[in-house]
């Protein structure tokens, strides 16, 4: 059983947990203004710790059901934040965010209709990505703390990644703000940053199988020094692709990194047209 600290002893983080608690009210701000927080809103934080970004949602006037895996967490927040739980505008689900089952958690998390903002484990980063994007209860806006590499490879980098474009296929990445180490306590090894996720949806897919798309995706990055051919041959025939390629206008000799998600799309629901 997880000991549960008394109100006077000091909350001490887990590593195992990948805690790194916001100090102050500066960053949990940022987030929130990158989330366009308005009175009303339903946010799902998770992760929130001792409550720092709890708070500023809550005085932004959103209703916050916040996950916590922690039952000391849960202690501290409980005592910190009893009249906002009273009126139910702060509800505290225990729970592993590594095995969320949105449909789950609570009557007000709707596809389309709620927000993440959250400080989340560098270590669950590309999980909870996948496990909002791809569901089909979709937040309508992302808000994430992540490590500064992780965001400027999904919004900044000129060459994609599976994680880029994974993330692009179903909205649009903006990297909001650098965020130094010395905003957390205890302070990590590297910079993070925030990148928000807005226009979340299914529609570029466009009735494409998700599956296919991402097994066409993976293929394709498996051999990083191949060419995307050379990659691509291992799910269809070369003088197919070759085909493929030369009617869409795409060279050759491209690697996976230099396809941007439309011609990726394209070139998926061209190959989908040959049965795997």
């Amino acid at each position: 059983m997880s000991h549960i600290p008394e109100k006077s002893e000091k909350f001490h983080t887990k590593k195992s947990l990948g805690q790194h608690f916001l100090k102050g009210k500066h960053v949990p701000e940022l987030m929130v203004k990158a989330a366009e927080i308005v009175p009303g809103d339903t946010v799902l934080e998770i992760g929130p710790g001792t409550g720092a970004l709890t708070r500023v949602l809550l005085e932004k006037g959103a209703t916050v059901i916040a996950l916590e895996a922690d039952a000391r967490a849960i202690v501290v927040l409980e005592e910190s934040f009893k009249p906002e739980i009273a009126n139910k505008r702060l509800v505290i689900v225990h729970t592993d965010a590594r095995t969320l089952d949105l449909s789950a958690i609570h009557p007000q998390i709707q596809h389309g209709s709620y927000k993440v903002v959250a400080n989340i484990p560098y270590y669950l980063s590309g999980h909870l990505f996948r496990t909002f994007l791809e569901s089909d209860i979709q937040p309508k806006t992302l808000v994430f703390l992540v490590q500064r590499e992780v965001a400027l490879r999904i919004a900044r980098d000129k060459k994609e990644s599976l994680l880029s474009l994974s993330v692009k296929v179903y909205g649009t990445p903006q990297y909001v703000k650098t965020i130094g180490k010395g905003s957390f306590t205890p302070p990590p090894k590297i910079d993070s940053a925030i990148i928000k996720i807005g226009a979340i949806s299914k529609e570029r897919l466009d009735g494409m199988n998700e599956a296919l798309f991402f097994s066409v995706l993976h293929t394709g990055f498996a051999s990083k020094r191949k060419q995307l051919i050379g990659n691509l041959t291992a799910l269809y025939p070369r003088e197919k692709l070759i085909h493929t390629f030369s009617t869409l206008g795409i060279r050759e000799d491209i690697r996976a990194e230099d396809l941007d998600l439309t011609a990726w799309l394209s070139l998926i629901r061209s190959l989908a047209l040959h049965t795997l």
